[in-house]
């Protein structure tokens, strides 16, 4: 079990590391000219950062880099599971709709779980980048960050891929889906 100081243990961190590793060699087009030492030096001096990845592995995430921030010495993390992530699914948008619910609640929302699991929503943007890695939700649908004016409305945004295009839909942010989770994006 994870303790409350988001700090994985010895054995986690090391099985961790070597599944994010085997997924950085394998996946090499999503992270061109990047290091996988160099990747694993900022991992190993992020115990909280770990954890995160680690929240995103077990809620089925498959997180992988996609890029490094030379402004900021970051590199950047998203899930890249084929299909939006199975832990992560049959969730409302946020904490508002879901008090709003009267009846058949889902377990929580999206942007409470990934504040607990200490990872951002993807953008719009960064969904459509994504996709350039690969063909992600092409039978599911991730949510993504509202615009205020939309979620003020009562809405909350998704996406997904299909017809060899990114869709952008709306819903009202109290709904859920079985086939519907969302992505999330960690700096590390």
């Amino acid at each position: 079990m994870k303790s409350n100081k988001k700090e994985l243990s010895t054995e986690q961190r090391e099985e961790l590391l070597s599944v994010l590793k085997t997924r950085f060699e394998k996946n090499m087009n999503r992270h061109k000219g990047l290091d996988w030492a160099k990747v694993q030096v900022k991992l190993e001096a992020n115990a909280e950062k770990l954890w995160s990845l680690d929240d995103m592995e077990a809620t089925g995430g498959e997180p992988d880099v996609v890029g490094y921030d030379k402004k900021t010495d970051e590199y950047i993390f998203y899930d890249c599971s084929a299909e939006s992530p199975k832990g992560r699914r049959s969730l409302c948008y946020d904490r508002e709709a879901l008090d709003a619910r009267k009846e058949h609640k889902p377990k929580s929302n999206v942007l409470d779980t990934a504040a607990e699991m200490g990872i951002e929503l993807l953008t719009e943007e960064q969904y459509r980048e994504l996709q350039q890695f690969g063909k992600f939700d092409t039978k599911t649908s991730s949510w993504i960050q509202t615009p205020a004016d939309i979620r003020k409305l009562g809405g909350a945004i998704f996406c997904d891929y299909r017809y060899s295009n990114v869709f952008v839909y709306h819903n009202g942010a109290d709904s859920y889906y079985a086939a519907r989770g969302f992505r999330g994006a960690l700096r590390v």
